[in-house]
């Protein structure tokens, strides 16, 4: 399926079907590879990529997610999420204007193409940090992306975790670690992603999660594609 700002499939819960629509368009975008980040919530993915963009700062930009949930205490709109109204996003998945979406807990979370279109115009790596249904969304797409999952060392871990936040309902907490086991099996399942991440000990994943997005991205200048190191 084409995506250069073309073709995508878009999912939607509340009837759980897929919206398969054609657009026009100016092309193909000629750019580096997406590179996308699948992970457990408090699995350390998000640790992961702050040391990527710190260490790299003009190499990547961050594809910032719309999502039908409020804000939590801290998060702004526009640098954390673009907080919408549900029925706002409704219309929008029905307009084609998404990527990929996906749905946790009631809200719906999804990629809208623009903002992928803009990072890559601006010829950086766009990053997309997105849930397993995403994922199998964008792998339909043409945009070729390099897909890492980030495994936490355990469940007990990544409850630990989310507990010491203390941001969520022991309600939420548990539906979490629900949506976390079926995660875990997701990104561990061999052919879902091209590299794995253990994340045990931050500096080690780190490093191997550095060593891996640099060799991939190399191997895209051979093929003449720019990438904006400096």
């Amino acid at each position: 399926m084409l995506f250069s700002c073309v073709h995508v499939a878009c999912y939607r819960n509340s009837n759980k079907r897929s919206l398969l629509k054609m657009m026009s368009s100016e092309g193909p975008i000629k750019g580096p590879r997406p590179l996308v980040v699948c992970g457990p919530s408090g699995s350390g993915k998000t640790t992961l990529l702050k040391k990527l963009f710190e260490e790299f700062p003009h190499t990547f930009g961050f594809s910032i997610s719309h999502t039908t949930r409020a804000p939590r205490a801290g998060e702004e709109h526009g640098v954390h999420y673009y907080f919408i109204d549900k029925n706002k996003m409704n219309e929008q998945i029905d307009n084609n204007e998404f990527i990929e979406t996906a749905v946790f807990s009631g809200n719906i979370y999804g990629t809208t193409k623009n903002e992928v279109c803009n990072i890559q115009k601006s010829g950086k790596v766009c990053v997309l940090d997105i849930e397993p249904q995403g994922v199998e969304q964008i792998k339909k797409t043409d945009l070729n992306p390099i897909l890492v999952y980030n495994n936490p060392p355990s469940l007990k871990d990544l409850e630990l975790r989310l507990r010491k936040r203390q941001t969520e309902s022991e309600e939420s907490l548990q539906k979490r670690l629900a949506a976390a086991d079926q995660e875990i099996a997701y990104g561990l399942t061999e052919g879902n992603f091209h590299k794995i991440i253990h994340n045990v000990g931050i500096d080690e994943s780190y490093k191997e999660f550095k060593e891996f997005i640099v060799k991939e991205l190399k191997a895209q200048e051979d093929t003449g594609v720019v990438i904006r190191w400096e």
